[in-house]
């Protein structure tokens, strides 16, 4: 098992759910839509990763008795590192989402829901990822951390091996004033820390949204306040507020800088579901991309990964396009490396608001 150490990237701890959208009429709504963080994530990393380095983006996917061939061949041709599981004594992970007026989305579970930890590691590739996503919790997110480290010390036998970058995206029902002590644990055991900016008002309860964008000045302070706690077991870790349209702060000690978001038209965006989870997966790709050591340039180059990547996640419903052409990979029919090179262009005229 240990000389497979290098060959996950990647791995995200979030679920495969197949979704159902209800829009307002008279748009209809669509059926079997690949959904859920995991899948999103995934997304966000397999951008990253043409062939043959797919294979090194992770995630799990647990098959129902009632799981839609038409998916599985969706998810093959990826070429990744997924790891199916067969279910056939259960429904597949499935939820219903209601757009409403504001672009105000509901979510429910219609079957139960198959949550993923670190036992779905165990005597798996993906336990030696170099970098995991982990969606939940303050007090699961400690609980995570300390089982996958120790199931890695076990399985090797040896306890030197090369500690992997664990990014936390909070789940937003617990961003709350009662849960602060507990996120506050949590942030010393993760290198980076990625809440959207409502979720990290919320941990404070401070409203984060200004008239016609969010609250530069607040989102700052609140961020301040993290990094003065501490993030990771060194107090070198980082911190990314994902703001919508209006981009996202990259702070550490002693740094900070905003990004602009890639879509600057509203028109654009087709369906913000997995947004920030996708941009989750393109921040891991950046971070292993850069190597293990975490800096503030290193995590604004894997922030600008992010971006894009959920660039490509909102512009339709469900997933992007892929399509293999002489020059490479195309998503939706634009080549990623593309649309790094325009974005960065863009940020030599970006003012920091």
């Amino acid at each position: 098992m240990a000389a497979e150490h290098g060959h996950v990237d990647f791995c995200t701890l979030g679920m495969f759910i197949i979704d159902e959208i209800e829009f307002p009429p008279p748009k209809p709504p669509v059926k079997d839509i690949i959904g859920g963080a995991g899948s999103y994530s995934a997304l966000g990393a397999r951008l990253f990763s043409p062939p043959p380095r797919s294979r090194a983006v992770g995630w799990i996917v647990d098959c129902g008795c009632d799981f839609p061939s038409e998916l599985r061949e969706s998810i093959a041709k990826w070429d990744s590192g997924v790891l199916i599981r067969e279910t056939p004594d259960r429904l597949t992970t499935r939820g219903w989402n209601g757009y409403g007026e504001h672009e105000h989305r509901a979510f429910r579970y219609t079957t139960p829901k198959l949550r993923l930890d670190h036992h779905a590691l165990a005597h798996t590739r993906l336990l030696w990822s170099k970098s995991f996503h982990l969606i939940c919790s303050p007090l699961r997110c400690i609980d995570l951390v300390e089982n996958i480290l120790e199931l890695r010390k076990q399985s090797s036998g040896a306890l030197s091996e090369t500690r992997p970058l664990f990014i936390w995206e909070p789940v937003p029902d617990l961003c709350t004033p009662d849960e602060l002590a507990n996120c506050l644990k949590a942030l010393k055991c993760v290198d980076v820390v990625s809440p959207n900016h409502s979720e990290l008002g919320g941990c404070f309860g401070v409203d984060t949204n200004g008239k016609d964008h969010v609250d530069f000045r607040s989102i700052e302070r609140l961020c301040d306040q993290w990094l003065q706690g501490g993030i990771g077991s060194n107090g070198e870790g980082g911190i990314v507020v994902r703001a919508g349209k209006d981009g996202c702060l990259v702070a550490r000690q002693g740094a900070r800088k905003w990004l602009p978001a890639y879509h600057q038209s509203a028109d654009k965006v087709i369906d913000p579901t997995g947004g920030g989870n996708g941009f989750l997966g393109g921040l891991a790709m950046g971070l292993v991309g850069g190597g293990a050591s975490l800096n503030i340039s290193n995590l604004e180059e894997a922030a600008i990964w992010g971006t894009i990547s959920a660039s490509f996640a909102i512009e339709q419903i469900g997933m992007p396009l892929l399509s293999s052409t002489a020059s490479g990979e195309t998503w939706n029919g634009v080549r990623v490396e593309d649309r790094i090179s325009e974005f960065k262009e863009r940020l030599h005229r970006y003012v920091q608001p």
